[in-house]
């Protein structure tokens, strides 16, 4: 099998394994302790997670905290839910922000939806026209997950910040991937299983003085926001996935360039979807009109990539995503993510797009 689904989630790295498993003690060790106990054996795990969120902490900027959650959609949750104010955000945000839209409103306050410019990034005349003194919070991705654009970030806080509102950044794609440290949102959201973490363990970082509402109730643990016994074995992957990422970062941006520009001459007759020039180039989103997906799918099932979000697949609806860029239903179902990281090799990529053009050849195309 070839995988490229990096965007779904990424291959849990051999190292962040192995520093999971000192601390899946069974009854003859000493690291089964709860976090959260005063006595020896719980002292060494809070150890634990205490250095795997300061490994964390080293790829966002070193004015705030981090507080582990349950991955970034509960921290995204915690912060749309627990930010007072109105909400905008933009069209192409992933479901974890657009779905808060009902308990926003439910709370007696405005939730916007902005939309995009045709090459996937924020409209931000859009969004100086719509944000007013009433605007609490304004949520943005960094990068996108189905399309891999990069938003303007910087201009984005900026124009916030002069009207007074927080911001809260989905650093979901882009954490351990781009430099983060210079930008000062209020709020990120990151996930560990999309930078070779384990699944079921994210983050929120807060700024410095900056506060939100308590999101789970009962322990107090995590700052009294988040209450609930941390794994030190899965803060103890993230972290060392964490100190990994800030290791290898520049390599590893070259390194997916590398690929990318194989899999652009690989697939040069598709259309791309998104900025070329503002992206990830570890996500290639393109389209082939007539492409019946579902086949080609069949056809390479070797082949692990994507028709869209992973999130939202089997849902038969084309991708919100790519219908805000302005794609038809047809050209969105006609679309394929290929998704490429660390483990991938050449081999990988080149095999993948003989295979996935020979199955489209077949249909015609």
């Amino acid at each position: 099998m070839i995988y490229l689904d990096y965007q779904a989630t990424t291959p849990l790295a051999p190292e962040a394994r192995e520093a999971m498993l000192r601390w899946l003690g069974g009854p003859e060790s000493d690291t089964f302790g709860n976090p959260h106990s005063p006595h020896r054996m719980g002292r060494m795990a809070a150890a634990a997670v205490e250095n795997a969120r300061d490994q964390v902490a080293a790829l966002l900027p070193q004015d705030g905290k981090v507080i582990f959650t349950s991955g970034a959609t509960e921290a995204l949750n915690m912060v749309l839910q627990g930010t007072p104010g109105d909400v905008i955000t933009f069209a192409t945000e992933h479901a974890a922000v657009l779905d808060c839209a009902k308990v926003v409103e439910a709370q007696g306050r405005r939730f916007t939806v902005l939309p995009v410019l045709a090459d996937g990034r924020a409209d931000l005349d859009a969004l100086q026209a719509a944000i007013t003194p009433e605007t609490g919070l304004v949520a943005i991705m960094a990068v996108n997950n189905e399309i891999g654009v990069i938003h303007p970030l910087a201009d984005t806080i900026a124009i916030a910040h002069a009207a007074g509102a927080r911001v809260l950044v989905d650093a979901v794609q882009a954490c351990g991937r781009l430099a983060l440290s210079d930008l000062r949102p209020d709020y990120f959201a990151v996930s560990a299983h999309k930078m070779h973490g384990p699944k079921g363990i994210g983050a929120l970082w807060m700024g410095n003085g900056v506060v939100v509402a308590p999101f789970i109730h009962g322990g107090g643990q995590e700052a009294s926001l988040r209450s609930g016994t941390l794994s030190p074995a899965l803060c103890a992957g993230f972290g060392v996935a964490a100190q990994m990422a800030a290791a290898d970062m520049a390599e590893q941006m070259f390194h997916v360039k590398h690929l990318w520009n194989i899999a652009r001459d690989a697939f040069a007759e598709w259309e791309l979807n998104g900025s070329e020039e503002h992206r990830w180039h570890g996500n290639l989103n393109v389209r082939l009109d007539g492409l019946d997906v579902a086949r080609l799918m069949s056809d390479c099932r070797h082949i692990m990539f994507s028709a869209g979000s992973a999130c939202a697949s089997g849902s038969g609806r084309p991708s919100h995503v790519l219908r805000a860029i302005g794609l038809s239903d047809a050209e969105a179902k006609s679309s394929i993510r290929l998704g490429f990281g660390r483990y991938t090799t050449e081999q990988d990529i080149e095999t993948a797009a003989a295979a996935i053009n020979a199955a489209a050849r077949e249909q015609g195309l």
